[in-house]
């Protein structure tokens, strides 16, 4: 029986909501909140915030690595990003977050991962993959550059095979008419697909196509015919499960109301290179907004673990 662990913050004003949160499904419909809905890890340094979450468990040293922006929006937009939006984007940080477990209830004291120069924004919202056909773990996110004016927004990538040293970035992808932010790549049968948020033309999420982890990528147009009723402007944050029926169920992170209620909605497909999701609202059920983050299937034996752990 698989199991599922959702690692994800919280829209809230104040400091506590940019911290590491998990909910816990035993189906991926019906989702329960740990720890009573309190942060299970905190950010202790850089912006002493994180958002924007990837886990991944490593086949090759059965550790699980939690990804994350260092960004908090609580303390920085009213300090040293002066109230601006673009502030961040230019001058935010140039590393991620990172905690590693080898038993998902006990977490090393966060590091930070310097992956930027200066010629680099802010880095968003990191996803990573293991690459079989390297050997090794592509690490992606999005970011502005110096290269055109820290205009529209690329997704670039960095690879790692002990999450300690990591290659310099390179473009993933770029779309031609608009930014791309919110990168999630998932495998199945061999191929690679890529769901982004585009940022104009259309402004939702898109989902693409390719042989090969890094690609080149192709629209997947069947995803978007399947999206033509989903308002524009109020979804981003992507990230998808295959659950026990090997039915996929992508989340979709609400934005489009202030304050917490915001947050995840589902769309249901039969595969991933059918492109034809639909909604389904109510065949799910959240505790309270959960927001951008990435869902790991796990083991009945660490779902009770997890459970049954007394969180400090």
């Amino acid at each position: 029986m698989q199991t599922y662990l959702f690692v994800h913050f919280r829209e809230k004003a104040t400091p506590d909501g940019e911290q590491v949160y998990f909910g816990l499904s035993r189906d991926g419909c019906h989702w329960e909140a740990v720890n009573g809905g309190a942060p299970v890890l905190w950010a202790y340094y850089g912006d002493k915030g994180v958002r924007d979450f990837t886990i991944i468990r490593c086949e090759e040293n059965g550790k699980f690595y939690i990804i994350a922006t260092d960004l908090s929006l609580a303390y920085g937009m009213r300090n040293q990003y002066r109230h601006s939006w673009d502030e961040i984007g230019r001058n935010g940080s140039k590393c991620l977050a990172l905690w590693e477990s080898d038993d998902l209830t006990d977490w090393t004291e966060q590091r930070l991962v310097r992956l930027g120069n200066e010629d680099f924004g802010c880095l968003w919202a990191p996803d990573i993959i293991c690459d079989r056909e390297q050997g090794d773990y592509v690490l992606h996110w999005s970011s502005s550059h110096c290269a055109n004016g820290y205009g529209p927004k690329g997704i670039y990538y960095s690879r790692t095979k002990d999450f300690r040293s990591f290659t310099e970035p390179k473009v993933l992808y770029r779309k031609d008419d608009s930014g791309v932010i919110d990168s999630a790549i998932y495998e199945e049968d061999g191929r690679y697909y890529l769901f982004v948020k585009s940022e104009a033309n259309p402004a939702k999420i898109i989902l693409l196509a390719a042989d090969h982890v890094t690609g080149p990528y192709e629209r997947v147009e069947s995803f978007d015919r399947s999206m033509e009723t989903v308002e524009s402007g109020l979804y981003e944050a992507p990230t998808a499960v295959r659950l026990e029926d090997g039915k996929w169920c992508l989340f979709l992170d609400y934005y489009g109301v202030p304050g917490e209620g915001q947050g995840y909605v589902p769309f249901v497909a039969e595969s991933l290179k059918s492109g034809e999701f639909v909604r389904a609202d109510r065949a799910f059920s959240f505790p309270y907004g959960f927001k951008h983050g990435t869902i790991l299937t796990i083991t009945i034996e660490e779902y009770e673990r997890i459970k049954g752990h007394s969180w400090r």
